[in-house]
């Protein structure tokens, strides 16, 4: 059996786990499988939500867009993207309102449901611990931490938001390696968008995420900022849309697609 079809296995594994109602963050989960953040929103406001995208494709790359009602994704056909994610987020008027373990319910309000799967940063976490980078949310068995920034995205229809990102810190030494590793992956956000100094891009405290857990910087190291799949629920904030079902940060949908399709 190969390495591919080895954590194909875990891949599907691990949804397996979530369906039954196992919760965990899915950093370093299946290993070599390509994760994605999740969309889902009423059909009237996919079309918005898909040029929102286009325009903003550094932290909103779709791998995958359902059929209105689908709850199945090419990206892993046995897929059920309403429970093979470990938690999941509700919103209302952009308003957060639960955060089940299983979207089934909220799902069936809104038989016209369109799910965008995007790329995520997960993806290139691999490659960069093949080369010796030490990525510090895995290491320490916690959530990646996520912030929101001051950099407006380009608004499209009813969306508009501004950018969030992930932070890794990473030796000042291997900044460089980092970013080229990255850069191999466009289809999941790619090289980073900012590196050094968080107040220029409006983040004042490290320690305390919008989203995810903090993370040591130890001295040396540099924090580096990516593009994040959690945009989109900026967006949803921002815009108020009447209803959307997301993935809840961190815990993401692991497809069986294998991450060499997106690297260039």
């Amino acid at each position: 059996m190969s390495v591919i079809e080895i954590a194909r296995d875990e891949a599907r594994a691990s949804r397996e786990r979530f369906r039954a109602g196992e919760c965990r963050p899915t950093a370093g989960i299946a290993p070599g499988m390509t994760q994605a953040n999740l969309l889902a929103v009423p059909r009237e406001y996919a079309y918005d939500f898909l040029l929102y995208a286009q325009r903003n494709p550094k932290p909103c790359p779709v791998l995958d867009v359902t059929e209105p009602g689908c709850a199945q994704t090419a990206l892993a056909p046995t897929a059920d993207l309403r429970t093979d994610i470990p938690r999941y987020r509700v919103w209302r008027d952009g308003e957060l309102v639960d955060e089940p373990t299983d979207a089934t319910e909220a799902w069936a309000e809104h038989p016209d449901l369109v799910a965008f799967l995007i790329g995520c940063s997960f993806t290139f976490e691999t490659p960069l611990q093949r080369a010796g980078i030490d990525v510090r949310h895995i290491s320490a068995g916690t959530n990646v931490p996520m912030f929101r920034t001051n950099r407006a995205c380009r608004p499209a229809g009813a969306f508009h938001g501004e950018l969030v990102v992930s932070m890794r810190p990473i030796p000042a030494d291997r900044v460089a390696d980092a970013a080229m590793i990255s850069g191999r992956f466009p289809s999941v956000h790619g090289a980073p968008v900012h590196v050094g100094d968080p107040a220029d891009i409006g983040i004042t405290d490290l320690t305390a995420p919008d989203f995810g857990d903090p993370v040591e910087i130890r001295d040396g190291e540099v924090p580096v900022f990516w593009a994040c799949g959690v945009t989109p629920q900026a967006a949803v904030m921002a815009s108020r849309i009447p209803f959307a079902i997301t993935h809840a940060p961190g815990y993401m949908f692991i497809s069986d697609v294998s991450d060499t399709r997106y690297e260039v």
